[in-house]
């Protein structure tokens, strides 16, 4: 990594600059925790905690706006201000779970927040998968017991391994993009209770789904099941590409102490080959729709979030099977 890159990583907001010691430095916590700490008090984490609303959700609902008009979605693209993406960015830039903030958010939001779909309290979960999937993910990082909606999700798996949210209306064959908010959601609460004999076997077989098809390949054919998955997209909201299921692996590594599968060895070149010759990766596309503010400088431009992304699964990979031999920059 170029000095020249990490200097641009660090030259950002507390939230990417505190994993960047963390996952690029590899410093140790007393040295990027008041970093960390930043999150709650200056930048990107403040300015989202600024946007509450008193009862502890944003812009009045938990999945959509409390003005939300049907023809937004169809015209601007879907919103993306309300409760459950508060807290999965909030969750993303790293806030404390222990911090005041944190604990305040998520004691109001439990009291005051109803999913607009069958006005299920917030922490019991929607109806859709890949929605349970963040809900999880987002509790378990808060300090939530989500065990009752892991255990859902778990008896939610299809045949395959892995999940579909629209297995209710029928479907029987797993989406990524479902398999991948599912298996962060379970992830992080095996990270932070150990979870259970289910819920790790249902993390392995979601797992296995991916890496049967190399991340991003259809299993019939061989071929990218979407050229989406290969470009690459922040913030990731509920949307799939590589990157974002190189990370996971990489952070289910570590808790796994495992090493890296080679089937990933594919899309692990593919992240590669897609670093700018200045060791930037850009942004290919961010989700349209209504935001609090953005935190990337937009589409075709340098992403410090994506670069980091791919430094720190680089980072992974490379200290496991070795950097390949004369390496060059992408285009």
């Amino acid at each position: 990594m170029a000095d020249d890159v990490l200097a641009w990583l660090l030259a950002s907001d507390p939230a990417l600059r505190w994993q960047v010691m963390r996952d690029l430095q590899g410093l140790p916590e007393a040295q990027w925790s008041d970093e960390r700490a930043r999150v709650e008090t200056e930048g990107w984490g403040a300015r989202l905690l600024a946007a509450q609303d008193p009862d502890g959700q944003w812009a009045g609902g938990a999945f959509l706006p409390r003005d939300f008009d049907p023809r937004e979605w169809v015209d601007v693209g879907q919103p993306w201000t309300a409760t459950t993406y508060a807290l999965s960015q909030l969750r993303e830039l790293g806030l404390e779970p222990s911090s005041a903030s944190a604990v305040r958010t998520v004691d109001l939001v439990g009291r005051s927040s109803h999913w607009e779909e069958g006005d299920q309290p917030y922490w019991t979960g929607e109806t859709e998968e890949c929605i349970n999937g963040r809900t999880v993910a987002d509790g378990a990082y808060f300090g939530v017991d989500v065990s009752p909606l892991v255990a859902r999700l778990v008896d939610e798996r299809l045949p395959d391994g892995g999940w579909n949210c629209e297995r209710a209306e029928g479907s029987r064959r797993s989406s990524f993009a479902t398999t991948v908010n599912v298996l962060e959601g379970l992830l992080e609460h095996e990270r932070a209770t150990g979870g259970t004999p289910a819920s790790r076997e249902a993390r392995r077989t979601g797992e296995e789904f991916l890496l049967e098809r190399d991340l991003f390949r259809r299993l019939s054919t061989g071929e990218p099941a979407d050229p989406e998955f290969l470009t690459f997209q922040h913030p990731s909201r509920w949307h799939y590409d590589v990157l974002r299921a190189l990370d996971h692996f990489r952070a289910a590594a570590e808790l796994d102490e495992g090493v890296p599968d080679l089937r990933l060895a594919d899309a692990v070149a593919h992240v590669r080959s897609r670093r700018s010759s200045d060791g930037t990766w850009l942004l290919d596309r961010t989700p349209p729709g209504r935001v609090w503010f953005h935190v990337d400088d937009g589409v075709g431009r340098p992403s410090r979030w994506l670069t980091l992304r791919a430094l720190r699964v680089l980072r992974w990979w490379d200290e496991w099977w070795g950097e390949p031999p004369e390496e060059t920059a992408g285009s």
